[in-house]
């Protein structure tokens, strides 16, 4: 079977590495996406890789971005094709990139939440595997949807939540499974301030914090309890007043408290939390949860693992491999295949669906976090 066509819907900085026209002051600085599939196709699982966005005037930044950062450094082929070209403006110019791929290529979409249902659901009626940014979707009707196109034409859709891929949660996963009944969970991530800025086209606009980061716990955690228990009504609330300073219309932070219920009929108790206000600290992103079990207890805090940096360019820092190697091997060749930023990536072009977050297995994610968006414009508690 050849090796697939993959395009990549968005060009910000999880598929370049680029913010607003600049290298992301994030630890992902040379991109995560289009990195993975240039090695991919170095390694014969990738053939041709096409990137679609907008506006085609940022094409000839993120070729010299991508050649000064990886072709030079890795001596790695960068090329791609894009759309649209490079004088021109075109919101619609996915729809043209999608007429080069056949069924069985693959398409991976990192936009704007709000746009991610219209471009999958036409994407998988074509009969490509889709591969889409946390959140899948927003709603429940629209994930119901892309169920049902997904069993029709037998594709493949899938969220990418490397989480499911960090050793030490997979672990943990398994872990928990085995702790006897759910009793309470609670989990924290955050992002600093300048996150504010990076997404300031869409932030309170097209989606929320909630949407963004707590995705990551929310589907950790319906997949460590999957078959053992179900969420069963949401309750959120939330902080404001720094981003609204800075002009825009969202919460710093998002709570949601969900009630489970496990298979015997016993109760328990999740709560959820995530902020982009956070300060700039040794890491991009906090990343923390405890569980407690009728047999024992989880902690985990991803983001700090007992390695420790420091330089005079960036200062103090306690950085994650794990997630993604940029550093080089000894021959001065990439070496971040075993990463769970990469792995992510690589398991749905190669169709691995044993830890995939299927759009048929992600269901109770999508509706928890709806039932909290709602839960923020009502004021009530709403049933799952």
């Amino acid at each position: 079977m050849p090796a697939p066509k993959v395009l990549v819907i968005g060009t910000g900085e999880y598929v370049t590495g680029l913010v607003h026209g600049s290298e992301s002051t994030s630890d992902k600085g040379a991109g995560i996406v289009a990195l993975t599939l240039f090695d991919l196709r170095e390694r014969g699982l990738v053939s041709a890789i096409i990137l679609a966005g907008s506006n085609g005037s940022k094409f000839p930044l993120v070729r010299s971005h991508f050649n000064q950062l990886i072709a030079e450094r890795y001596e790695m082929d960068t090329s791609f094709r894009s759309f649209p070209d490079d004088d021109q403006k075109d919101s619609n110019a996915w729809k043209n990139a999608l007429q080069e791929l056949n069924p069985g290529d693959a398409v991976i979409i990192f936009t704007p939440d709000d746009l991610h249902y219209e471009m999958a659901y036409t994407a998988a009626s074509k009969g490509l595997n889709v591969l889409v940014a946390k959140p899948i979707v927003k709603t429940i009707e629209e994930h119901d949807s892309l169920i049902e196109i997904s069993r029709e034409k037998k594709g493949m859709i899938a969220m990418e939540v490397h989480k499911r891929w960090d050793p030490i949660y997979s672990d943990a996963r398994e872990k928990m499974r085995d702790l006897g009944e759910f009793s309470y969970f609670s989990s924290y991530m955050s992002q600093p301030k300048s996150q504010l800025d990076s997404f300031r086209d869409w932030a309170g606009k097209s989606s929320d914090i909630s949407y963004y980061l707590n995705t990551h716990h929310i589907d950790f955690h319906c997949w460590a309890l999957d078959g053992l228990a179900r969420p069963i009504s949401v309750i959120a609330s939330s902080s404001t007043g720094f981003a609204t300073s800075q002009g825009l219309p969202t919460e710093d932070s998002i709570t949601l408290m969900v009630d489970w219920l496990n298979n015997s009929g016993t109760k328990a108790t999740a709560v959820y939390t995530s902020s982009w206000i956070a300060a700039k600290a040794e890491v991009h992103s906090q990343q923390r949860f405890f569980a407690l079990h009728h047999k024992g207890e989880v902690r985990i805090d991803q983001a700090h693992r007992g390695y420790d940096f420091a330089s005079d360019a960036g200062g103090y820092q306690s950085p994650n491999p794990l997630f993604f190697r940029y550093t080089p091997d000894a021959n001065g060749r990439f070496a971040g295949q075993s990463s769970y930023g990469y792995q992510s990536i690589a398991d749905f072009i190669l169709g691995k669906r044993e830890t995939l977050a299927t759009i048929e297995t992600t269901r109770p994610t999508t509706s928890i976090l709806e039932s909290g968006r709602e839960s923020l414009d009502t004021g009530k508690r709403v049933d799952l």
